[in-house]
């Protein structure tokens, strides 16, 4: 029997629990539809949290901060899922008036921890499945905003970084099962020269090298937790699939915001004039060229494929800033959910509550309706719970 047989079988029986329907708390917390058997993670829906998404606590600490309520909300509106993306800085203890040095990147601080323990644990408490990522890992993230020490893909230092922080989460949470809690490495991996330059070229991460540190982390994870369900995100931003590390038994996690001329109109973290970003449409022509329906087919054409090599997906990240017309929005939207859905691939959106928001979004031309306080986009969530 060859290798890949073998690695493929041990794919399956690691994530043969996950794509079992749990019931936790009295509510049914993981499904996966029996008509679309071949994507071996289960169709999770639901939202990214952004509690610890910035490298330090913000002045308003209720500012991102998830409530029961939230978490409640989304149970009752059928969503099972939600990502933590993390800044590994906002759990360390350090002089935040200095750059960090390599030795401090291993001090963590028990308080923020706690913090995290609790957040997780809400989340379990109505039934939703946690996917726990690094949003910035010592040596790398896709936004700047933070001086790194090092570079996660040249450094073996920041390597070593990267899987310690791992080894501690799995760790830590070794008694609690794969059907509950899962770990998504690194937040769209790019290669990028100047760590610290807002608008750096991103390129591809050279496969081996994506390869040796998806590896060492998933070793690291598997020592203190040997059956966890690990996921990576695409390559290239997210956006590209990782043949390099179908061997190594982790599912891969897509990006549901092509074309960016849509889901980033005048997002200033990408375009350095926001007034100059084209209008959207769709499906139409954008800046020259066509977008529509069989453009996003062909987007997800090699992620679908991936599936049939008997590795999991899930769309990790997904939505649209506040910018983009509603009704673009919407039609965009309709078109990558649908595609994704019926090829059993879930989703999370970006965010709950904000910008990408199904409450509290900020956009202008949305009737909104009031939510116990909130500003919930109606036409949005109900698009979201036909899927």
């Amino acid at each position: 029997m060859s290798k890949n047989k073998i690695n493929r079988r041990l794919f399956i029986k690691n994530t043969t629990l996950v794509a079992t329907a749990l019931t936790i708390g009295g509510k049914t917390a993981l499904a996966i539809k029996p008509s679309i058997p071949k994507n071996l993670l289960p169709r999770w829906k639901g939202f990214n949290l952004l509690d610890y998404f910035s490298p330090s606590q913000p002045g308003n600490v209720d500012a991102n901060r998830t409530t029961e309520n939230d978490f409640k909300w989304m149970a009752d509106w059928g969503f099972d899922f939600v990502r933590l993306p993390m800044a590994y800085p906002r759990y360390l203890s350090f002089d935040r008036s200095k750059d960090i040095t390599i030795d401090e990147v291993y001090n963590t601080n028990p308080k923020v921890l706690d913090e995290i323990d609790q957040l997780i644990f809400m989340a379990h408490k109505h039934g939703l499945h946690v996917s726990l990522n690094l949003h910035r890992g010592p040596g790398y993230c896709i936004n700047a905003g933070f001086h790194e020490p090092f570079n996660l893909w040249k450094d073996k230092s920041a390597q070593d970084a990267f899987n310690f922080h791992w080894g501690m989460w799995a760790e830590r949470y070794k008694n609690i099962s794969s059907e509950k809690l899962s770990f998504d490495l690194l937040n769209e991996p790019a290669f990028i020269e100047d760590m610290n330059d807002q608008f750096a070229k991103k390129g591809l991460v050279p496969g081996e090298i994506y390869h040796k540190v998806a590896e060492g982390a998933s070793k690291a994870i598997r020592a203190a937790s040997p059956n966890r369900l690990i996921i990576a995100d695409g390559n290239g931003g997210g956006n590209n699939v990782i043949p390099e590390l179908i061997d190594l038994n982790i599912g891969q996690s897509c990006r549901g915001y092509w074309p960016g001329l849509v889901s980033h109109y005048q997002a200033p973290w990408v375009w350095k004039d926001p007034s100059q970003a084209p209008v959207p449409v769709w499906p139409g022509t954008i800046d020259g060229k066509i977008y529509g329906r069989q453009q996003l087919e062909d987007f997800y054409k090699p992620w679908i494929d991936l599936l049939d090599k008997g590795v999991g997906v899930h769309c990790g990240e997904c939505g649209c800033w506040k910018k983009t017309p509603h009704n673009i929005f919407l039609a965009w939207f309709g078109d990558v959910v649908d595609i994704l859905t019926k090829n059993g691939i879930g989703y999370a959106l970006w965010n709950f509550r904000g910008d990408f928001g199904i409450l509290d979004s900020g956009r202008a031309d949305v009737n909104y309706t009031d939510w116990y306080g909130h500003k919930l986009d109606s036409k949005l969530l109900d698009l979201l719970k036909k899927y």
